[in-house]
């Protein structure tokens, strides 16, 4: 499991450019995978045959981009300005390490230290405008040399585990649920089951749209990571999941409200089966189900997500055991006719 996992995570596969991720995806599925194909937005879409046919094409669903930044113009003294790509909270962005461009060129993020701040400054997260990455340049002329307007970069791979089976690592929202979906994809299905790994979720669902319409499935599991609360001096009613207590299911969040015939289905099939799950109590963030549900030939949708503290950040953190409740919970739906 982790060495697959730890691949996934430590590859370069901010949004719009996922070809590492795809790669090693396609290279870890090809022997198991009825079929493969990879359309123009950059998603693979596997096919695996099942013993019997569905009469509702099922479809699960991962995304395969991560959250990153984006080289906007380089200032006099050869530092780089930037934007993020995806939701990247300022406070977890300055300091930190990170790769750039396709030569994975290290790099850091960095504000006006300390010592230079005005009194108004000090104790305030500065803008990302105010922000920078520093290459190690010393003239706008050889960081140009280098890097251009438009070259993307993610934090530094730094995969971990640590503690009492947890992982550290970057970009686990969602190479968890990619790595998810390449272990389903090695078994024997009682029925067909296609396998989406999409593009620039972190954009606005833009691959899963494309997927919704080329293949028309009529029923979509969603396979995230989601934020865990479960931190130092978080309110019980804020919690929203908790790190060791099994398979998230969600019946809201900010993109989708969930059927909840699917909700009360799923929590039974994990009830049955003694597969560990919780309910997902905050009404927060968002994923690619959205897309399936509003397109114009909606799917019942449902999401089966991981915990993670720290969610888009260097440093995000989750609990093997949750993945191998997941796994078992996925095992069973797939093995269902309907969900």
């Amino acid at each position: 499991m982790v060495e697959l996992l730890e691949r996934l995570c430590s590859a370069f596969g901010p949004s719009s450019c996922e070809d590492e991720v795809r790669g090693i995806i396609i290279e870890a599925i090809k022997p198991y995978a009825t079929s493969l194909r990879t359309d123009k937005c950059g998603n693979l879409v596997a096919f695996k045959q099942g013993k019997k046919r569905r009469e509702h094409k099922m479809l699960l669903s991962a995304h395969m981009d991560e959250v990153g930044f984006m080289v906007t113009a380089v200032s006099n003294e050869g530092f780089v300005l930037f934007d993020t790509i995806g939701g990247i909270d300022r406070r977890v962005a300055s300091g930190r390490r990170i790769v750039l461009g396709d030569s994975r060129m290290p790099a850091v993020v960095a504000a006006k230290a300390i010592h230079l701040q005005t009194a108004e400054e000090r104790g305030v997260v500065p803008p990302i405008d105010k922000m920078f990455i520093d290459i190690g340049c010393r003239t706008r002329k050889d960081t140009l040399l280098r890097v251009s307007p438009g070259d993307v970069a993610v934090f530094e791979p730094n995969f971990e585990r640590f503690g009492d089976r947890k992982i550290k690592s970057k970009a686990i929202d969602d190479r968890f649920g990619c790595w998810a979906l390449c272990e389903l994809i090695k078994r024997e299905p009682e029925y067909d089951t296609y396998f989406a790994f999409v593009t620039a979720e972190e954009e606005g669902c833009r691959g899963a749209m494309n997927i919704a319409y080329s293949e028309r499935a009529e029923q979509v599991v969603v396979v995230e990571g989601t934020t865990a609360g479960d931190i130092h001096g978080a309110p019980e009613s804020r919690l929203a999941c908790i790190l060791g207590q099994g398979a998230v299911i969600s019946f809201m969040d900010n993109g989708t409200v969930y059927d909840p015939d699917v909700v009360r289905g799923i929590v039974r099939l994990a009830e049955e089966k003694g597969v560990k799950y919780q309910l997902k109590n905050l009404v927060a963030g968002g994923n690619d189900a959205q897309a399936y549900q509003r397109s114009a030939l909606p799917a019942k949708v449902a999401a089966v997500s991981a915990p993670v503290r720290y969610i888009h950040s260097a440093c995000s953190v989750a609990d093997e055991r949750d993945f191998e409740e997941i796994i078992k919970l996925l095992g069973v739906i797939i093995d269902q006719s309907d969900i």
